[in-house]
C-alpha cells in the first residue's frame, strides 16, 4: 500500500537498544482477553486464522502490546504452516528463550516481554534456514518502513476519514495514518456496509507516531481542532452514526488525556459531544480510501483547522 509519508533510510543502530531509542516512556496498550491469552499467557492462536498469515503488503510489523518494531515485510515468507513466518528480525527487537522442556525456543518482544511464538532452524524454507513462527494476534502492521524502536498508536473518528487522515498525516512525528472502521459489531466490514449505518462502526483513522517527535496529547488536541466536536451523529454535510465524533483509547493514559482535554474545551463553553470509548479491533478501509486527498489532488470539504486550545 502506497503511503505519502516519506520512507526512512534504515541505519544500523547496533549500539542503540530498544529502550534508549524511545525518549518518552510509552504505556503498554490494553489487550483483549483473546490477545492476553496469547501475549501474556503464552498461548497459541488457531492456525490459518490470523489476519497477517497472507498479508503481502510492504511495511513493518510491530508489537501489539508495546509498539516496538519487530519485523520487516521483506523478511516475511510463505511457509504454509498457518502462522506468519519471518526469516529475520529487526536487530535487537526479539529475545530467544529455550522452553522448559528444551524442545522449542520461545521468541518474545525485547521491549515488553510479549510472547510472539517460537523460532525454528534447519527447515530450509529460505537461504537463512530459520523461521520465526509468530502469532498474528501478537502483531500490528504499519504500511511504512520504520526505524528500530517503539512507536505509539492512536485511533480517532471525526466524520469522513479522508479529512481526518489528511490533517493527521501532515503532523510532525506521524509515520502512518490509516483510514478504516472501528467500534462496531461486524468483522471486516466493507465501505458499503458501514455506509448503511447498521454495522455500528465509525469511519476512523489509526495513527502510528514517533514519541520522540510528538506525543499522544499533541495529536489528540490536533484531532479536536480539525473537526467540529459539537456535532452529534454527523460532520458537516455527512450525516449518520458512522460520521460520529469519538476517541478510541488504547490504554488508561489515553483515556485520561482525552477526558482531561475535553473538560478543558467544555470549560471554555464549547459543547463537546465527542465520546471516549475503549478501542476494539480496527479494520483498514479499502485501498482507494487511503491517502484519498493526496492521491486526488483535493482538500477536505468538511474539515478545517480551528484553534481551540
Amino acid at each position: 500500500m502506497k503511503r505519502i509519508i516519506s520512507n526512512f533510510i534504515i541505519i544500523a543502530l547496533s549500539a542503540m537498544t530498544i529502550e534508549s531509542y524511545s525518549q518518552e516512556k510509552l504505556p503498554f496498550n490494553d489487550l483483549s482477553k483473546a490477545e492476553s491469552n496469547v501475549i501474556n499467557n503464552k498461548g497459541t492462536e488457531t492456525p490459518f486464522t490470523g489476519k497477517y498469515v497472507n498479508n503481502k503488503e510492504k511495511g513493518t510489523y510491530i508489537c501489539k502490546k508495546c509498539g516496538a518494531a519487530l519485523y520487516y515485510s521483506s523478511d516475511k515468507f510463505e511457509s504454509d504452516c498457518g502462522w506468519p513466518s519471518f526469516d529475520d528480525e529487526i536487530k535487537g527487537a526479539v529475545k530467544r528463550t529455550p522452553d522448559a522442556d528444551g524442545i522449542r525456543t520461545e521468541i518474545t518482544c525485547t521491549a515488553c516481554g510479549a510472547h510472539l511464538g517460537h523460532v525454528f532452524t534447519g527447515e530450509r524454507f529460505t537461504s537463512k534456514n530459520i523461521r520465526h513462527c509468530v502469532n498474528s494476534v501478537s502483531l500490528d502492521f504499519v504500511p511504512e518502513i520504520l526505524e528500530p524502536g517503539r512507536f505509539g498508536s492512536a485511533i480517532f473518528a471525526g466524520g469522513c476519514f479522508w479529512g481526518v487522515e489528511y490533517f493527521l498525516q501532515k503532523a510532525e512525528g506521524v509515520y502512518s495514518a490509516i483510514s478504516g472502521y472501528t467500534g462496531g459489531h461486524v468483522r471486516n466490514p466493507s465501505y458499503r456496509e458501514v455506509c448503511t449505518g447498521t454495522t455500528g462502526h465509525a469511519e476512523a483513522v489509526k495513527v502510528i507516531y514517533d514519541p520522540v517527535k510528538t506525543s499522544y496529547e499533541k495529536l489528540l488536541k490536533l484531532f479536536l481542532e480539525i473537526h467540529d466536536p459539537t456535532q452529534v451523529g454527523r460532520q458537516g454535510p455527512d450525516i449518520g452514526e458512522q460520521y460520529r465524533s469519538e476517541i478510541f483509547y488504547l490504554n488508561d493514559e489515553q483515556k485520561e488525556a482525552a477526558e482531561r482535554n475535553i473538560a478543558v474545551l467544555k470549560g471554555k463553553g464549547i459543547k463537546v459531544v465527542t465520546a471516549v470509548t475503549k478501542a476494539t479491533e480496527f479494520f483498514p478501509a479499502e485501498e482507494y480510501h487511503q491517502n484519498y486527498y493526496f492521491n486526488n489532488g483535493k482538500t477536505p470539504y468538511c474539515h478545517v483547522y480551528t484553534k481551540r486550545f
